[in-house]
């Protein structure tokens, strides 16, 4: 660590406005330090070795959701992870609150981006000659800014190493994982006490929303992919269930206006149709994504043959799905089950544009790596976690199938939930 004698020094002659937090033991006590500074640690250490193999000098992180992976805070700002050296945390807006969230030892206050070179200088970082950032997500005029910023450094792209290390999930987070799914079931299990004929989508999935914030859910679904965005889920019935929309998933629903284009609607609820509440649960940060079919009064034969083939799809795959298995031969596996059962035509969606994938990666995320997708060949590790979600979607009908918060292990899926997958019938 350096003295503060150095920073002054250094500072005055770069004649920058900026503020130093150095650790001596003077950050305030808090109970909403959610992640372990060991746990933290972890995770740094594993993007170093990346850097090191990509021989990189260090990472610039500014996406929020890998800001609070490496950094335990979503305040605006920006993480520095150098290949050797500790990392720095800077922070435009709110310091205070991120000193008390993070337990990293080196904490900036910052004005703004362009006083970065002159911090990591201070710590001793010369301008990084390869620099990673992430470009999967960054947007143009920030890549720009930064290009000007570092115009000595390579810029090149860390956000594959970083997706990869967050697809394995330590014990701290499938600890979180478990009980962001066993909260998937309260939610589940609270549906049938305000499933009504006559009530409209939107109503209830306003009740049973409510429901899940009072049990502590985040209320924002985060995803990586650019333009998708999620509130909480898909509650749809009967044929509104199965009318497509712009979102990569099976599902869509009308949504309350053409401005959103997914989700629940203004659709009465009708006895004997399906009803599926594919929801997520978003609890400290930690996503179980989860789906069950009710109904009031029993389904058609055909859509309760197909639901029950989508359940042997899920209990195939989860003896199939263990360490060194690549995820696009299981979605091959999955397509040829669907197949052989009858459904080709309505599995993961209807036509040219059906969903090309059949499960997917959660943590901090709804779409993290790995993806159980066609032509993928990311082999499964243990500890990663995966949504497997088998549906099948008919037209003019509805839409039937499971999703569950699945966890890989030596001997395959375990799931997360306990739930019945079974379609729960009201009478």
């Amino acid at each position: 660590m350096l003295r503060q004698a150095g920073l002054d020094e250094r500072a005055a002659r770069a004649s920058i406005s900026i503020e130093i937090s150095i650790d001596r033991g003077d950050k305030m006590p808090t109970d909403k330090v959610s992640v372990p500074a060991d746990e933290l640690a972890n995770r740094i250490v594993k993007l170093q070795k990346a850097l090191a193999a990509r021989e990189m000098d260090g990472a610039l992180i500014s996406q929020k959701t890998d800001l609070f992976y490496f950094g335990a805070t979503s305040q605006q700002g920006w993480l520095y992870v150098p290949a050797a050296g500790k990392a720095i945390l800077m922070i435009f807006k709110e310091f205070e609150r991120a000193r008390q969230e993070s337990p990293l030892e080196e904490i900036v206050s910052i004005v703004n981006n362009k006083k970065i070179p002159a911090v990591l200088d201070m710590y001793g970082y010369p301008s990084p000659s390869v620099l990673g950032l992430e470009l999967d997500v960054l947007p143009t005029n920030l890549y720009f800014q930064y290009c000007s910023l570092f115009k000595n450094s390579k810029i090149e792209d860390i956000s594959y190493e970083i997706r990869l290390i967050r697809a394995v999930k330590s014990e701290f987070e499938i600890l979180k994982l478990r009980a962001a799914a066993g909260l998937s079931d309260k939610v589940a299990a609270k549906v049938p006490e305000l499933l009504k004929i006559g009530k409209t989508e939107v109503t209830l999935a306003g009740e049973l929303e409510g429901y899940a914030r009072s049990l502590g859910h985040q209320g924002i679904v985060r995803m990586r992919m650019w333009g998708s965005e999620l509130f909480y889920g898909h509650l749809l019935s009967g044929d509104g269930a199965a009318i497509p929309s712009y979102l990569a998933s099976p599902t869509g629903g009308t949504g309350v206006s053409n401005v959103i284009g997914q989700g629940a609607g203004f659709r009465k609820i009708k006895s004997n149709e399906p009803v599926l509440v594919d929801y997520v649960f978003a609890l400290d940060g930690y996503i179980s994504d989860h789906a069950r079919i009710f109904s009031i009064g029993r389904l058609s034969r055909e859509l309760e043959a197909a639901h029950q083939a989508m359940l042997e799809i899920q209990n195939e795959i989860k003896s199939q799905a263990k360490p060194g298995t690549h995820t696009g031969e299981l979605y091959e596996f999955m397509v040829s089950l669907a197949e052989k059962k009858g459904y080709a035509e309505n599995f993961m969606g209807v036509g040219e544009r059906r969903i090309r994938f059949t499960g997917h990666g959660v943590g901090l995320e709804l779409d993290e790596f790995p993806f159980i997708a066609k032509g993928q060949q990311l082999a499964l590790e243990a500890g990663m976690v995966i949504a497997l979600e088998p549906k099948t979607i008919f037209p003019g009908r509805g839409v039937v199938g499971i999703e569950n918060t699945h966890l890989v292990t030596g001997n395959g899926l375990e799931s997360l939930s306990s739930f019945s997958d079974e379609i729960t019938v009201l009478h």
